[in-house]
C-alpha cells in the first residue's frame, strides 16, 4: 500500500468514525410516558425513574430511580414500614417551618394540580410540574412550579419556582429541606462502605454536612457494583445552600439552615416572602456508575451551570 493510498483510506475511516459517534450521540435519547398519575422514564429504552403524583399521596416524588437497572434509590414505604423517617421517598422536593407548617415531615399536603411533557422525548426531555404547597384551611400557601429537564447521562436539572400565594410566606432556618434523595441501604456511609466527598475536598458526612459546595457525592455499592448521586448548588440561587447529608442515606440541599445548619454558629435567618412574590432556585442531581473521580463531576458541573440557564 503506498502513502497515497493509506492516506486515502485513513481520511474515509475518520469520516466513518465521526458519523458513527454523531449517530451514537445523536442516538442517545431520554422518553417521557405518561400513564394515569405516574410519568414513567427510559433513558436509551432503559428504565430510569417514575415520577408519582397521584393526589392521595402527601407529595409528589420519583420513585423508583434506577441505573443500568439496578435501584439505588430506597424503596417505597408502606404504612407498616417500621424503620426510619418513613418521608424520605425517592428525589422530592418539601421544607418544613413555612408558616410554621412542616411539609417535609409529611404534617402539611403537598398537592399536585398538574403535569405537562413539555419535551416527552429528547435528550434532555422536560417535565413541568404544578404543586399546591396546602395551608390548614386547603388554600395554597404557596404555589410550586417546576421545570425538570433529564439528560441521558442522568444528569437532572430542577428550575423551582415558587409564588407566594395566599398572603406573605415566612421560611424559618431548620435544616429539613429542599431537594432530597434517600439512597439504597447499602449504600449508606454508616454501613461501612458509603464515601461521601465534596467539590472543596472535605470528606465524609462529618466534614460535609452543613457546608457550602458546589457539590457533593454519596457513593456505595448495591448488588456488588458501585453506583453514586451527586447534587450540585446553581451560584445563582438567592443564597448558597447547605448540604444535610447523613451516615444513613438521607441526603439534600437546602438554602434555609444557616442556624440550623452550623450548630448555630451562624445566626439564624428566617426569610419572609410578601404575596405575590416569586422565588427561583435551580438545582442538579446526578446518577453514575462508580466512584467521584471516574464520574468526571467537574465536567457534569460544567454541563448543569451550562444547561441550567437553558431551562424555561
Amino acid at each position: 500500500m503506498n502513502l497515497r493510498t493509506w492516506y486515502a483510506l485513513s481520511v474515509v475511516w475518520g469520516l466513518f468514525t465521526m458519523v458513527s459517534s454523531a449517530e451514537s450521540w445523536s442516538a442517545d435519547s431520554v422518553k417521557l410516558t405518561r400513564s394515569g398519575d405516574t410519568v414513567g422514564v427510559t433513558i436509551n429504552g432503559e428504565e430510569f425513574a417514575t415520577y408519582q403524583f397521584a393526589k392521595s399521596l402527601p407529595k409528589p416524588f420519583f420513585s423508583p430511580v434506577k441505573v443500568t437497572g439496578t435501584q439505588i434509590s430506597r424503596p417505597i414505604v408502606g404504612e407498616d414500614y417500621k424503620g426510619d423517617h418513613p418521608h424520605h421517598k425517592g428525589i422530592w422536593v418539601s421544607v418544613d417551618e413555612v408558616n410554621d407548617i412542616k411539609f417535609w415531615a409529611e404534617k402539611g399536603k403537598l398537592e399536585n394540580r398538574g403535569v405537562e411533557l413539555l419535551v416527552a422525548e429528547g435528550n434532555p426531555a422536560k417535565l413541568k410540574t404544578e404543586t399546591h404547597w396546602l395551608g390548614d384551611d386547603g388554600k395554597p400557601v404557596l404555589i410550586e412550579t417546576t421545570t425538570i429537564a433529564i439528560h441521558a447521562n442522568r444528569l437532572l436539572n430542577y428550575d423551582i419556582r415558587f409564588k407566594m400565594a395566599s398572603g406573605d410566606v415566612h421560611f424559618k432556618d431548620t435544616k429539613e429541606g429542599l431537594l432530597g434523595f434517600r439512597i439504597a441501604e447499602s449504600m449508606r456511609e454508616d454501613k461501612g462502605s458509603g464515601i461521601i466527598t465534596n467539590a472543596d475536598g472535605k470528606n465524609g458526612s462529618k466534614e460535609c454536612w452543613g457546608q457550602r459546595s458546589a457539590w457533593v457525592d454519596y457513593v456505595g455499592p448495591v448488588d456488588g457494583k458501585t453506583f453514586g448521586v451527586t447534587i450540585f448548588d446553581h451560584p445563582k440561587n438567592f443564597r448558597p445552600s447547605r448540604y444535610h447529608v447523613r451516615n444513613y442515606g438521607l441526603f439534600s440541599v437546602s438554602p434555609f439552615g444557616e442556624a440550623a445548619y452550623t450548630n448555630n454558629a451562624e445566626k439564624p435567618v428566617d426569610d419572609v416572602f410578601p404575596k405575590g412574590s416569586e422565588l427561583r432556585m435551580r438545582y442538579g442531581i446526578f446518577f453514575h456508575t462508580g466512584d467521584a473521580a471516574s464520574a468526571k463531576l467537574a465536567d457534569v458541573n460544567a454541563q448543569f451551570l451550562k444547561t441550567a440557564d437553558d431551562t424555561k
